[in-house]
């Protein structure tokens, strides 16, 4: 332990600990604007500094080690006008349309403007300027926002290991941009959006869908089916006040159904289809000597991760698009047929906790006869703002089930949100075909968790199957090198590109570099969603209903032709750069 002094007040932290942290620790806030705990830790915003009595300068406190005896003063005359004058450079060359701002009232600048009284900008003269990048199906990057934080250059380059934007230029044309002023979509970018979760401002969003989900729904020659992923429900009531963790389905549900859509459905659907087929491959490469390790599809930011930078794991990859696409083709294939609905007039529209998603459905490979699969992503954010543009107190709305048919899911699909929810539900499933068995304990608690990567061996049918769960591009990058190099030997393998998967995906509500400091979101997230699995009546895929009636009826068994022709996709190699 080290023992120091802040603003007068003795106290004891372990060694390693920065300024920040025992401050933090010690109930005392130190502002930060380029800190991101476990995403950005550069000092290079100088918000955070912090006076160390006898020492020459200002020091960052969010990169300062304690040392023994010092004695810190968080906001003396000369922190407090340091950081001021900071912040009123920063905001001199800043686009300041707060109003109409995807950001407004959720902005990192806009509440340090507040707390440091800011009331007027002394500094007059020229603004930078920069044309707003939509090249992008899910980014929209607006420089004129930008506080040059870095934090999205450290989310992509250090913890997804994608590196498509930095730092360009010096001094005052400094500017966040990708290689030889490329527009994004010309990049290896995944979409993940974990640029987005990390910046402070509006600099970065999601390209927005909600006007076409509102015309839609105002056409009357759509018939207009939305369907939400589990992530969805961890998380939107955080836009509405609610303590994080909070499940809110049936809110959800009540909300959708009066903004007008025609059907309610849960993507959870599609992610019990998906283990059956997901199952069911696996099943054919252990008894057949097919290609091993089977990796999982269900996140298209780790999939087009995989085509730009991995492309020799392409036979890896499962066939099976993911839930949200399965289920939209099973609402324009099987729904519509059974309730005598044209397919072109239905239109099809993915809440998700994702904005890779919208990249995803405008794959080419993502239709049927002509048909898209999906014909609208929107994030959870989108619905949360689409939620209170039409006027909805959604606290005080009653909690309503989504619409039969696809209304009842396992609580095995619930969980495909987590990190490690997918292998779960698939060990769930896989384990009882081929020991012919009921399983006793359907909690695999060994890939649960916020672990970057987490192993496991289960022993089913004679065989011991290993298996490897991993979160975060960077993370998957640390694993297939391992297989590669042959350090590592696998049967089945879960990849998100998130990490903590689709809880924290890019599209969830932003938490504030406080929240992250001092909640982890990844865990609070997913206690709303291994709470709902635990109260499933059903808790395997392959025991939900509404699934045997889909084989039943429609696709006759597990990797049939027709499940083939509409469920599964292909792949495609892509360019590093």
């Amino acid at each position: 332990m080290v023992n120091l002094k802040i603003n007068g007040q003795s106290v004891s932290v372990p060694e390693g600990t920065t300024i920040l942290e025992a401050a933090k620790a010690n109930g005392i806030d130190i502002p930060t604007l380029c800190y991101l705990k476990d995403v950005s830790q550069t000092g290079s915003c100088r918000m955070c500094v912090v006076e160390i009595i006898g020492a020459k300068a200002l020091q960052a406190a969010c990169v300062y080690p304690v040392a023994e005896g010092i004695e810190v003063l968080t906001h003396s005359p000369k922190v407090k006008k340091a950081r001021k004058s900071t912040l009123e450079l920063i905001l001199s060359d800043h686009d300041k349309q707060c109003l109409t701002c995807s950001r407004n009232q959720k902005c990192e600048l806009q509440r340090l403007t507040e707390e440091l009284g800011i009331t007027d900008i002394p500094f007059e003269g020229v603004m930078n300027t920069y044309d707003i990048d939509d090249s992008s199906p899910s980014i929209v990057r607006d420089n004129n926002k930008c506080v040059l934080c870095r934090r999205c250059v450290n989310a992509c380059k250090n913890v997804q290991t994608v590196g498509v934007i930095d730092a360009q230029e010096r001094g005052f044309n400094t500017k966040i941009g990708c290689a030889f002023e490329a527009d994004l979509a010309d990049t290896a970018c995944v979409n993940c959006g974990q640029c987005i979760a990390a910046c402070p401002t509006g600099a970065l969003h999601e390209k927005f869908s909600t006007d076409e989900v509102f015309d839609a729904i105002s056409d009357p020659e759509k018939y207009v089916v939305v369907q939400t992923a589990p992530a969805v429900r961890a998380a939107l009531g955080e836009e509405f006040g609610m303590k994080m963790g909070t499940p809110v389905t049936g809110k959800m549900v009540a909300a959708l159904r009066r903004m007008g859509f025609d059907k309610v459905f849960d993507t959870d659907t599609g992610a019990d289809l998906t283990i059956l087929e997901e199952g069911n491959e696996l099943l054919e490469r252990l008894k057949n000597g097919g290609t091993l390790p089977l990796i999982t599809s269900c996140s298209p930011g780790w999939i087009k991760f995989c085509e730009h930078n991995y492309p020799e794991f392409l036979d890896n990859l499962s066939s099976c698009k993911s839930p949200h696409q399965m289920f939209g083709a099973v609402i324009k294939g099987f729904f519509a047929e059974k309730n005598g609905i044209d397919p072109k007039k239905i239109y099809v529209v993915s809440v998700m906790p994702c904005v890779a998603k919208k990249f995803e459905k405008s794959r080419s490979e993502m239709e049927n006869d002509g048909l898209r699969d999906v014909d609208a992503v929107i994030t959870t954010r989108e619905l949360a703002k689409m939620i209170k543009e039409t006027g909805l107190d959604f606290v005080n709305l009653p909690d309503e089930k989504f619409d039969a048919p696809f209304g009842e899911a396992s609580g095995a699909a619930h969980i495909f949100g987590v990190t490690g929810g997918v292998m779960e539900a698939a060990l769930r499933t896989v384990y009882e075909i081929i020991e012919n068995k009921t399983l006793e304990n359907l909690d695999f608690t060994a890939v649960r968790g916020t672990d970057g990567i987490k192993e496991s061996t289960v022993t089913m049918g004679g065989m011991d199957v290993n298996v490897a769960v991993a979160h975060g591009l960077g993370n998957a990058r640390k694993l297939l090198d391992s297989i590669k190099s042959g350090e590592k030997n696998y049967h089945f393998v879960e990849i998100m590109a998130c990490p903590g998967g689709c809880v924290t995906g890019g599209g969830q509500p932003i938490c504030s570099s406080k929240t992250w400091m001092t909640t982890d979101v990844k865990a609070e997230r997913a206690k709303a969603l291994y709470a709902e699995d635990k109260n499933a009546s059903v808790r395997q895929s392959h025991k939900n209903p509404d699934i045997d009636i889909l084989y039943k009826e429609y696709f006759e068994k597990p990797g049939s032709h027709k499940a083939h022709e509409l469920l599964h996709t292909t792949y495609t190699k892509r360019s590093k750069f």
